[in-house]
């Protein structure tokens, strides 16, 4: 069967592996990272993750039962979005979860993979080399970082609020520790002192013995690679991309972490078929439509979003730079669901593919 080169260790990726063993192809694995705090482990050590109904579920088809366990678990959301309705308590499960620790347990389930040194007909990756092109709807940025919680026994609900400048998100973490999130339309100089004072304009602060001492201001705006799949060639492989490096989304939609598992499965699926006889040219092209069009449905939700909590200029630059991404575009499904915008992002598990160290 084929021999697949997987060259990194992210979620996205490893699960891709896992799919295309069990399927009868050969994985050759690139080696782990060092463990946080080893010498050149840069970006490495805990990266929480929440992970809700969705998104659980699909974690669990992949890859069974005892993935997520040590996670901290939540049992509801309290949500209010721009100065609409008042704010609204409602059940949610989820889990909140470390990435690193996730993926370390997919590669043991790996085992060892393909050892020989023969040359691989694809390979899969998430942060491939170079600068290739991509069409990026903003310039907005996550501000992240952790803090301790006033009251530790109030560790089951994560909330959502919004001030004018932003959104603001609270993931408990447990033993006290809560992830801290703000979403800002633009560059941040002082990661910890605006997250401080978008903490200073919410009712969210109270639940906090302080703001961070420290943060990180991430990309968050939404991104798709142009050109994610590449056929192989005379002496080539081909090239899939997956996960964040394919398609990035804001992390408000909740289905970051889904929607990065999907990509592995269709990648998978473009390589099993390409080996069982289907144009890999064809199947490239195939790989190529389905992001965009997941990317433009995902603007359609983030525009009506952002357009009913936000007015200032900078978050209409936001909104103007969506709003010409779609320019010309269909209207979603997603856009015709005839929900409020207040309806919309309940249903939406916010930052569910958030990290502070992404």
């Amino acid at each position: 069967m084929t021999l697949v080169e997987i060259a990194g260790s992210g979620l996205a990726e490893l699960t891709c592996a896992r799919l295309l063993a069990d399927r009868g192809h050969r994985v050759r694995l690139a080696p782990p990272r060092p463990p946080a705090g080893a010498a050149g482990a840069a970006g490495a050590g805990p990266r929480p993750l929440l992970l809700t109904g969705p998104t659980l579920e699909l974690v669990g088809s992949l890859w069974g039962t005892g993935l997520l366990e040590g996670g901290w678990p939540l049992t509801h959301r309290h949500a209010r979005w721009g100065a609409g309705p008042p704010p609204a308590r409602f059940p949610q499960p989820g889990r909140a979860v470390d990435g690193a620790v996730l993926a370390a347990r997919m590669r043991e389930r790996l085992g060892c993979g393909d050892l020989s040194g023969q040359p691989a007909r694809w390979t899969v990756t998430a942060a491939p080399g170079g600068r290739e092109a991509h069409e990026q709807a903003g310039r907005r940025r996550l501000l992240t970082g952790t803090a301790r919680v006033r009251e530790p026994h109030d560790q089951d609900t994560a909330r959502l609020d919004c001030t004018g400048l932003g959104w603001l998100h609270l993931t408990p973490l447990g033993r006290g520790d809560c992830l801290v999130q703000a979403m800002v339309p633009g560059p941040a100089e002082d990661p910890a002192g605006l997250l401080a004072r978008l903490l200073a304009e919410s009712a969210l602060a109270a639940r906090l013995r302080g703001a961070p001492r420290t943060a990180v201001a991430l990309d968050a705006a939404p991104r798709v690679r142009l050109a994610p799949a590449v056929p192989p060639a005379a002496g080539r492989a081909g090239v899939l991309v997956v996960g964040a490096g394919a398609l990035r989304q804001d992390p408000l939609s909740g289905t970051g972490t889904a929607q990065a598992l999907r990509t592995a499965i269709l990648a998978a699926a473009v390589i099993d078929a390409a080996a069982a006889g289907t144009s890999a040219s064809a199947l490239c092209a195939h790989y190529t439509h389905r992001l965009r069009a997941a990317y433009l449905d995902h603007l359609a939700t983030c525009l009506s979003l952002y357009g009913a909590a936000f007015d200032s200029g900078a978050w209409r630059d936001e909104i103007d730079a969506m709003r010409g991404a779609l320019r010309g575009g269909t209207r979603s499904a997603s856009d015709r669901t005839g929900c409020s915008p207040a309806q919309r992002v309940t249903r939406a598990s916010a930052t569910n593919s958030c990290t502070g160290t992404r």
